[in-house]
């Protein structure tokens, strides 16, 4: 039998505990803090204040009970929301005895009984709100060169830059080949296959880039001012989002803000002219081949953001690139590299570069959604005026790998991560995702993407051991649908890497740029397929996995619980990576008089004996439940 947390006070930044989660500078907004009852059904806490910073100065007030019922009590406080965003945690005082106990502070990371610092605190942001569609959506990612291939592709002449390739033939993922082997895809092709996308429950297609480069992955693009014509050119992107959105799917682009390619018609123009306003574009120390690169790849010049000029044609004002595709018809922007925009030893520019993106696209589009690529902690590049989330890598991605790997796979996979990182309890990895997201406000948490894999990582089914053609294998396809139920439940926007569905496999990011094998169904994994379209659709059935709150209920070496909890309606999640010990849970703390009131959702049913809550002790494996 194991430890549940549902004794410990919670609060987070869901409308179960906030009364306006899109405030405007001088509103007031009240917040709320859910306190447990002690063992003996007292109250866990006598007393409960408020600490807001206003202009970097605490100020206090005091809450109120707001409502008590069998196993809480609901304290509430008026906020003034002073600054664009306004910190605020909880402090928690009664007998020694009690659940907060004589003090306690209570913030993004959980309860102390000690001191703690600001970068936990909870927030609310007065900036304009992420749009309101972005917390409904799943995401479907395409590598155009790499998901479909059109009949009009046969007539178009392979680059000088290229090495033709047959769509079932073996990917290139190490030398020479890696970037330049070409398949051929293009968009028309992912037209003709969207009704795949909305079978299985995406609402948006993302293409990474598909402007003209010199590389099958175009994040070297020559020009942002048209569509790669290998993939069609511009009237198929317009075909494309047209057919997208008569099926009710969103379009989202991907723009490298950090480089162009050494090909782009910026650079050659600043390479041959040092006067010429594009040399001011790029951070040249001696003219015309001493630049600075992205990380020290020689085609990949990095753009200098102190230049205006290149903030006007690139993503500020209305004539920019940024601008320009949202008019033409795009409905998100994916900003490639965003930690790295605008920061370049002395220089750091971030922030002024995320803000002037999404002021730019909200012009341009008012619901257009702006996602940042990080790598790591975003904590510091989210803060309200900028990018709306990002590619929740560390706070989701890598837990969940660590949690759920099998072998080196992280040591070879995973953004250069050593091969010596364990596989970690469900305890540790909680906790790590509770301290990456305690740093940013919970509308960047709900606006972020959550991906098992990505085309810049190995396949998730080959990080969890499900190797062999197709992936196609027992215990792996178990772990990858226990990390399915996590992507589909857990705040975010589920975002499913194509072929991840049918079960592709892939050691490293350029292997999983996998040709999609599309007259190849009878290697399809079949039950992977189906799970898929079973969470899509459960996770479109419940407003509490799309628009709760997170309160976690128990976390041990192998299985987690948490609740998704909105005002509407209560939803329990149990996941196991294997058979571990019975986790029960009072019923009276998850506010349920007795079984009737927990209906079975997914996977396998909970049993009641006495007053307790038992959830199935098997895994891998993943069970959701309707609470009341």
């Amino acid at each position: 039998m194991t430890e549940h947390l549902l004794h410990l006070p919670h609060a987070d930044g869901s409308p179960l505990h906030v009364s306006d989660v899109a405030p405007q500078l001088g509103d007031v907004v009240t917040v709320r803090v859910r306190v447990p009852h002690d063992a003996t059904g007292a109250p866990g806490a006598t007393a409960v204040s408020v600490r807001v910073l206003r202009d970097g100065e605490p100020a206090w007030s005091t809450a109120e009970v707001d409502r008590t019922d069998d196993d809480a009590t609901w304290w509430r406080a008026p906020v003034t929301v002073v600054n664009p965003v306004t910190r605020y945690r909880f402090l928690l005082s009664g007998p020694p005895a009690s659940t907060a106990g004589a003090y306690a502070w209570l913030n993004g990371t959980g309860l102390h009984a000690r001191d703690v610092t600001d970068v936990a605190d909870f927030r609310l942001v007065a900036q304009p709100a992420v749009p309101d569609w972005v917390s409904d959506a799943v995401v479907y990612q395409v590598f155009p060169d790499r998901f479909a291939r059109s009949a009009s592709a046969d007539e178009r002449a392979v680059p000088d830059w290229a090495v033709a390739a047959g769509w079932d033939d073996e990917v290139a993922h190490t030398g020479p080949l890696t970037g330049t082997q070409l398949f051929g895809g293009d968009l028309a092709g992912i037209a003709e296959h969207l009704d795949h996308l909305v079978e299985l429950g995406a609402t948006v297609l993302y293409l990474t880039p598909f402007f003209p480069a010199r590389s099958n992955h175009r994040y070297d693009a020559s020009t942002f001012d048209h569509v790669d014509p290998l993939l069609g050119g511009d009237e198929a992107l317009t075909v494309l989002v047209e057919a997208a959105h008569a099926r009710g799917l969103r379009v989202m682009g991907d723009l490298t803000t950090n480089h162009t390619g050494d090909a782009h018609e910026w650079f050659t123009a600043a390479q041959a002219d040092a006067g010429a306003p594009e040399a001011g574009f790029f951070f040249f120390d001696q003219h015309p081949d001493g630049y600075a690169s992205w990380l020290g790849v020689r085609s990949l010049p990095k753009l200098d953001q102190s230049s205006s000029a290149l903030r006007e044609r690139l993503y500020d004002g209305p004539t920019s690139v940024v601008a320009r595709w949202l008019d033409a018809g795009l409905d998100a922007w994916r900003i490639d590299v965003a930690n790295m925009t605008g920061r370049h030893g002395a220089q750091d520019l971030a922030h002024d570069v995320a803000r002037t993106v999404v002021a730019t696209a909200r012009a341009a589009r008012p619901d257009a959604w702006v996602l940042a690529e990080h790598g790591h902690d975003a904590g510091g590049d989210l803060q309200g005026d900028g990018w709306h989330g990002t590619m929740d890598y560390a706070g989701f991605t890598r837990p969940v790998w660590q949690w759920l790997h099998e072998g080196d796979a992280l040591g070879r996979s995973f953004f250069g991560a050593p091969s010596s990182t364990p596989t970690l309890p469900a305890h540790a990895v909680v906790a790590t995702m509770r301290e990456v997201h305690a740093q940013m406000p919970w509308r960047s948490q709900v606006a972020s993407s959550l991906h098992l894999d990505s085309h810049d990582v190995a396949r998730f089914r080959t990080a969890v051991g499900g190797g062999g053609s197709g992936g196609i294998s027992s215990a792996g396809r178990e772990r990858h649908l226990a990390g399915l139920a996590l992507q589909m439940a857990l705040p975010g926007v589920p975002t499913v890497f194509a072929g991840d569905e049918i079960g592709l496999t892939g050691v490293d990011g350029e292997h999983s740029r996998t040709p999609f094998p599309w007259h190849r169904r009878g290697e399809w994994d079949a039950q992977t397929l189906a799970a898929y379209r079973t969470w899509t659709a459960l996770r479109r059935e419940c407003v509490a996995l799309r628009r709760g709150g997170l309160r976690w209920v128990h976390a041990g070496q192998d299985a987690l619980t948490f609740l998704r909890e909105h005002p509407d309606q209560r939803v329990l999640v149990h996941v196991a990576r294997a058979a571990h010990p019975p986790v029960t849970l009072p019923l009276r703390a998850l506010g349920v008089a007795g079984e009737q009131q927990v209906r079975v959702l997914h996977g396998a049913p909970a049993q009641a004996s006495g007053d307790l809550l038992l959830l199935p002790a098997g895994g891998p494996a993943a069970s959701a439940y309707v609470l009341g």
